[in-house]
C-alpha cells in the first residue's frame, strides 16, 4: 500500500512562505476560499481564523502550494498530489533544517536560478564545489535551507 503525503513546514508567516515557494517552484497557491466561505456561512469557524490575501479569503495560520499538474478537490481547493503546507508556529527557526528541498534546474541554469530566487527573497549561504558535484545552498525568506543543483 502506498501513502498520500505532503511536506509540512513551520512558518511565522505561512501566506508569505506559500507565495515564495509557489513562485520558486512554479506551483500554484491553493485557493481555499470556497471552503472558508462555506464554513463561515455555517458558523463552523470564526472569521478571526481567516484573512484577505490576494483578494480572497485565506486561512490565517495555514497556506499550501501544489504542483499545477496534480489533481485537487475543487470544493476545498486542497491538492491531492505534490504539495507543501505551511503552518504558523509561534517561534522563529533557530537551528539547521533536518530536512530540505533540492531544486534541480541543471548545471547550465544553476546560477540564473539562484539569482531568480534571490530576487524572490532567498539568500545565498554558500556555493559548494566538490568532486561529486556543485550546488548553491540558499535560505528562503524565513531562513529554511534549500539547495539549487
Amino acid at each position: 500500500m502506498t501513502l498520500h503525503w505532503k511536506l509540512v513546514i513551520d512558518a511565522t508567516d505561512p501566506l508569505t512562505q506559500a507565495d515564495f515557494w509557489a513562485e520558486a517552484l512554479g506551483y500554484l497557491t491553493e485557493d481555499h476560499s470556497a471552503l472558508i466561505e462555506r464554513l463561515l456561512g455555517l458558523g463552523a469557524v470564526p472569521p478571526e481564523l481567516t484573512v484577505e490575501h490576494h483578494d480572497r479569503r485565506a486561512w490565517r495560520d495555514l497556506a499550501a502550494v501544489r504542483h499545477p499538474d496534480d489533481p485537487y478537490e475543487e470544493a476545498t481547493g486542497t491538492g491531492l498530489g505534490r504539495r507543501l503546507l505551511f503552518q504558523r508556529v509561534p517561534e522563529a527557526k533557530t537551528v539547521k533544517n533536518r530536512l530540505h528541498l533540492d531544486l534541480h534546474p541543471g548545471p547550465e541554469r544553476r546560477d540564473a536560478e539562484a539569482a531568480r530566487l534571490e530576487g524572490l527573497g532567498a539568500t545565498v549561504l554558500r556555493r559548494v564545489k566538490e568532486p561529486g558535484g556543485e550546488w548553491v545552498v540558499m535560505q528562503d525568506p524565513e531562513g529554511n535551507e534549500f539547495c539549487v543543483q
